[in-house]
């Protein structure tokens, strides 16, 4: 049996399903039991625990043969990533205690450095806490998510534009959706190993902001073009959006452009994923 955090978001949602599908016995924990029922007539066994309940997550890790965690992904975090840290604390005493025979965490792209990742910090928190444990363990570290394209559906179809922070338009960048990392998850979980492994996850090419633009187009049957949205106006841009502490996702942009915030050719496992951009934006215009 897996348990699986994370089941009603995307990557911990894909792994879940693509467990259940292939005949794997499954755990979701949630934090909000309104949520269990779509997962009950799956099948799946039910566990309510949040990280900052380390008991109740134990107990949801309890007799796994493996787990899936991850950090609550938070887009306008404290400065000193404070509650990150206090998640990544409550994840690691919850496999401590439980003692699963494996693990396989979610982190990011740039996840090995400790510094310049702004968003991405929060995912190396999490590597950091659990390095020390001698419990098997897998670290994923996907590239950008084709599905943050969500956010440009809307704007697309409305004025033929995609408002692009990836600079410049014509350079690409190693992207994938969220179904193969599920798929990567799943069957990560389903191997045996000893020690610390890490898997760097891309899509089958990588995209330009221009490309995207002009499948989003055909997606959406109308010609979008791609804007670059100078630097200068970030802050205020994220500030009217809603985000009240912009710095970190400015910080990770800013990694994203300059490369620092990339793979590490020929130091791990590097998979490469089956799903282009077509097939994620033509179910994200059919859902928005």
């Amino acid at each position: 049996m897996y348990a699986i955090m994370g089941v009603t978001g995307q990557v911990g949602g894909a792994i879940a399903r693509t467990l259940l599908k292939d005949g794997h016995r499954l755990r979701a924990v949630l934090r909000d039991e309104s949520k269990a029922g779509p997962w009950r007539d799956r099948g799946a066994e039910i566990a309510i625990a949040t990280v900052e309940d380390a008991a109740a997550l134990s107990a949801a890790f309890a007799g796994a043969e493996g787990v899936f965690v991850m950090v609550p992904p938070d887009f306008a975090p404290d400065p000193d990533f404070s509650s990150a840290r206090a998640a990544a604390a409550g994840v690691t005493a919850s496999v401590v205690a439980a003692r699963p025979k494996k693990i396989v965490a979610l982190s990011s792209i740039g996840g090995q450095h400790q510094s310049g990742l702004g968003l991405i910090t929060q995912v190396h928190i999490l590597e950091e806490t659990l390095a020390p444990i001698a419990i098997p363990t897998a670290i994923l570290r996907p590239g950008w998510f084709m599905e943050n394209s969500a956010w440009d559906v809307q704007p697309a179809r409305e004025t033929g534009e995609m408002a692009s922070f990836l600079h410049p338009l014509d350079k690409p960048y190693p992207m994938v959706a969220t179904a193969d990392i599920g798929q990567v998850g799943a069957l990560t979980l389903t191997q045996n190993w000893t020690g610390r492994r890490v898997i760097e996850i891309e899509g089958p090419k990588r995209y330009s902001q221009r490309e995207i633009a002009s499948l989003l187009g055909t997606a959406v049957g109308r010609t979008v073009t791609a804007r670059e949205i100078p630097r200068a106006d970030w802050e205020a841009r994220f500030q009217a959006g809603g985000t009240d502490r912009p710095a970190p996702r400015i910080e990770m942009l800013d990694g994203f452009n300059s490369g620092w915030i990339d793979f590490e050719p020929g130091r791990h496992e590097h998979v490469v994923g089956t799903t282009p951009f077509e097939t994620v934006l033509a179910d994200l215009v059919r859902l928005g």
